[in-house]
C-alpha cells in the first residue's frame, strides 16, 4: 500500500486538497481532526496535568492552551511531545485498517510532516502551496486571527520554499479550485502508475 503524505503551510488549501482525494476514493487520515477528537478524550488528562486549567467540561479548552504555548518554544515543544505520540497511534490504526480493507495507496494529512520528521514514513509527498500574500489573507480572513499570530504561526513552520524542494509532488492552489482539481488528477494518474508497478 503506498502511503502519501499531504502537508503545506497554514491557509495554503491543505484540507481542501485532501478532500480532493478522498472524493477521489483514496482514505483520508486527517490529523487536525485526530488532534479535535484526541482534544475531547485521551489527550485531556495529559493535558490539564501539563497545562493546568486549559481544560473544561471534559475537553480541551483550545483558547486557554493556545495562550500558555503561542509564543512560548518549550511550552509548544512539551505539548508537541504529549500529543504527537498519540496521534501516530491514532495514525497507525488508520493505516493498519487501510491495508485490510486492500487498499492500494492512502493520504496522510499532516499539517506538521516535515516538523515532526514524518517524512521518512511516506512514500511520496505532496505539497500544497500559495503566494504568500494568498496565504497572508486567508489566515487574516478567520475568525480572531491577527496579523500579529499569523506570522507566529508561519513562523514555526518549515518555510514554503523548502517544502517545495522536499515534495514529490506540488498543488498549488493560488488560480482556484478547479485548476488544484487538475493538479490533484495529475498526482492520481501518476499514483496510479506507481501502485501498478507494485
Amino acid at each position: 500500500m503506498l502511503v502519501l503524505g499531504l502537508t503545506g503551510s497554514a491557509a495554503m488549501g491543505k484540507s481542501t486538497t485532501a478532500a480532493m482525494f478522498a472524493a477521489a476514493g483514496l482514505p483520508v487520515f486527517d490529523a487536525d481532526r485526530t488532534v479535535h477528537r484526541l482534544y475531547r478524550g485521551a489527550a485531556v488528562p495529559v493535558v490539564e496535568a501539563a497545562f493546568p486549567g486549559t481544560t473544561a467540561g471534559g475537553a480541551v479548552d483550545r483558547d486557554r492552551l493556545r495562550e500558555k504555548v503561542l509564543g512560548n518554544e518549550a511550552a509548544m515543544e512539551r505539548l508537541e511531545a504529549l500529543i504527537h505520540p498519540l496521534v501516530r497511534a491514532e495514525r497507525d490504526v488508520f493505516l493498519a485498517a487501510a491495508a485490510a480493507a486492500g487498499h492500494r495507496a492512502v493520504v496522510l494529512d499532516i499539517p506538521l510532516l516535515f516538523e515532526t520528521g514524518a517524512e521518512g514514513d511516506m512514500d511520496a509527498v505532496i505539497v500544497v502551496t500559495t503566494a504568500p500574500e494568498i496565504q497572508m489573507a486567508r489566515m487574516l480572513a478567520r475568525d480572531g486571527m491577527t496579523r500579529e499570530r499569523a506570522e507566529a504561526m508561519i513562523a514555526r513552520q518549515t518555510p514554503d520554499a523548502e517544502k517545495r524542494r522536499r515534495a514529490h509532488f506540488l498543488v498549488d492552489t493560488s488560480s482556484g479550485l478547479e485548476d488544484a482539481r487538475l493538479q490533484v488528477a495529475g498526482i492520481l494518474r501518476a499514483v496510479a502508475g506507481m501502485t501498478g508497478r507494485q
